[in-house]
């Protein structure tokens, strides 16, 4: 199946709010991404962490979804916690098969197929993060991240996805938000971005 054939997307605004970080720019890319796939003919839904969700209502989204698009800070070098809430609580809530079955071993093999549940196997996954690190402080052995990429230090989500059978889609960023943006260019990236992938 062609991304083309893949027409339900669901948003995910994981910003949490804070005094110095408002998630204006989150929010302005989510609204992009709306305008731009509505064009496109899809068909977008979106959930935010801060509007609060109901469990079920967002177990019956992912399984809609063709696409979950997920706009994130970077905050700790992870996800913000009301993202993690919700995963705790939505995805833990999704082992039952709504997301996967189990964590995919059964009691005749108990030691094989660890991850291997998935009942998403026909969904994709695509991230949009925003990092107060600059860019050059990725790939690069001397600065802070040791040569690792984004995807190196978001591993953990691409395991999350993976846990339910979802598909990767290529990693958008905006780096160095907070003391050196450059938010045109940012938001002329993400449209090269979406329009390359959509």
């Amino acid at each position: 199946m062609s991304t083309t054939d893949l027409k339900n997307v669901l948003i995910i605004n994981a910003h949490q709010y804070y005094p110095f970080s408002e998630g204006k720019l989150n929010a302005a890319l989510i609204d992009k991404a709306i305008t731009m796939l509505e064009d496109k003919g899809y068909n977008t839904r979106v959930v935010t962490m801060s509007d609060g969700y109901d469990v079920e209502e967002q177990l019956a989204l992912h399984q809609w979804a063709d696409i979950v698009f997920l706009q994130t800070p970077s905050n700790w070098m992870g996800v913000s916690w009301s993202f993690k809430k919700y995963m705790d609580e939505v995805y833990t809530a999704g082992m039952g098969g709504a997301l996967c079955v189990g964590d995919g071993r059964t009691a005749e093999s108990p030691k094989k197929n660890y991850g291997k549940g998935g009942t998403l196997t026909n969904t994709k996954y695509m991230m949009s993060l925003t990092f107060n690190a600059p860019e050059e402080a990725f790939n690069d052995p001397e600065e802070f991240f040791d040569g690792k990429s984004i995807d190196d230090l978001m591993f953990p989500m691409h395991m999350n996805f993976k846990f339910f059978g979802m598909k990767p889609m290529e990693t958008f960023a905006c780096f160095d938000v907070m003391k050196n943006a450059d938010v045109e260019n940012d938001f002329k990236r993400f449209e090269t971005h979406i329009n390359k992938h959509f």
